[in-house]
């Protein structure tokens, strides 16, 4: 009966395996000519964009990348995870811009993206040029692996920003920042690999807490004076009773000590 069932787990446990290592493929072809519109023209190597669409709530958020090519017809994209390990990525609106300037979408032949177990692969048209796609990310984290060595700039959701130890975290650090039409854009002039970890928090998010820390501090002095009145209160108290009276050596017996002390 033992066996029975560890051959039962076992065959269960292979299943599951298969599941995570194999599969993937071809992306949707309507997936990857969706229509999305990215500015060609940044300062960094590397350009990410977190998009929220309307509002912070929606269920799959997504990110635009902007890749620099150089020398090479293939990009592996992945996802990193401490405890899963390196997954594919999902890549949607797949373009490709050349040198020259023209910009082409998945019709293009050359251009396309398999989907593997463990990374998604980009067939390039060209070896150097700049790729951009879209995918989805989740929460208030996001993070990448570094895909290109240079410069790399990250532009957080609307109404969001980072700063604030408590409530937010990014890594690598010595970046600069900015921020334009209300959007907080960091900045970094040098990653040469590793990746990058982005924890920020909502602006509403921070009156609150600001507010929560206001009110403690008003709570706070309310019970310090409530405390240093009930001090004096009993202070008062002990003196109206004469338990506070204090009695100098000089006031005992104003003639000296008595006879036979002198």
């Amino acid at each position: 009966m033992k066996r029975r069932v560890l051959v039962v787990c076992g065959l269960a446990v292979l299943v599951f395996l298969a599941g995570c290592s194999f599969g993937g493929g071809e992306i949707s072809q309507d997936e990857l000519t969706e229509e999305a519109a990215y500015d060609w023209e940044t300062n960094a190597t590397t350009s990410y964009t977190l998009i929220t669409g309307e509002s912070l709530s929606l269920s799959s958020p997504k990110y635009s990348a902007v890749i620099e090519i150089t020398n090479q017809t293939t990009l592996e994209v992945y996802r990193e995870s401490t405890f899963r390990g390196d997954s594919s990525l999902g890549v949607e609106s797949l373009q490709f811009r050349f040198t020259n300037g023209t910009v082409v979408n998945a019709t293009h032949g050359n251009l396309t993206a398999v989907e593997g177990s463990d990374e998604t692969a980009i067939q390039l048209p060209a070896s150097n040029g700049s790729v951009a796609f879209k995918a989805t990310r989740s929460g208030r984290s996001w993070s990448t692996p570094v895909y290109a060595e240079g410069s790399h700039e990250v532009t957080l959701p609307n109404g969001t920003r980072v700063g604030i130890p408590l409530l937010s975290r990014v890594d690598p650090g010595g970046y600069d920042d900015t921020v334009e039409d209300g959007r907080q854009t960091l900045y970094w002039n040098e990653i040469e690999d590793g990746s990058i970890s982005i924890r920020f928090y909502l602006l509403r998010d921070l009156y609150i807490f600001g507010g929560i820390i206001g009110i403690s501090v008003v709570l706070g002095i309310g019970g310090l004076v409530y405390y240093l009145r009930q001090i004096r209160e009993a202070k008062k108290k002990r003196e109206d009773v004469g338990l506070d009276v204090e009695v100098d050596d000089d006031d005992v017996g104003g003639d000296g000590p008595p006879p036979g002390m002198r």
